[in-house]
């Protein structure tokens, strides 16, 4: 009976962890913030940028994790591989108004870049 309620506590775990689970609302106005990748998240995880703006982010990659090595951009078909302990910027161009999700290749980390 033990061993039952231990491994359905286990199976909630998972499901909260790799689907339920959302990050705090961190939030940077300015782009130029490096994104810290560590701990299974990245740090902030919501990035606030200028419209019709090319700007740069730069994430710093500190988690070893094989997941946390590359950062994919789906909505603007970037996919970029991140250095372990040093910076790596990513310049993107002008976009328009709306939310652009990045995330690791199997999507264990998630984050979004707000455009406004």
């Amino acid at each position: 009976m033990i061993i039952n309620l231990l491994c359905l506590a286990l199976i909630g775990f998972i499901v909260w962890w790799f689907w339920l689970y959302k990050p705090a609302n961190d939030s940077s106005l300015d782009a130029s913030t490096s994104i810290l990748v560590k701990d299974g998240v990245y740090s902030p995880a919501r990035i606030k940028i200028a419209a019709n703006t090319p700007t740069e982010i730069t994430f710093l990659r500190q988690d070893k994790s094989g997941c946390s090595a590359t950062v994919l951009l789906p909505d603007l078909e970037i996919s970029q591989d991140l250095a372990l302990d040093k910076p790596t910027t990513i310049a993107l161009p002008a976009l328009e108004k709306g939310e652009y999700p990045f995330h690791c290749q199997m999507q264990m980390y998630k984050g979004v870049l707000v455009v406004e």
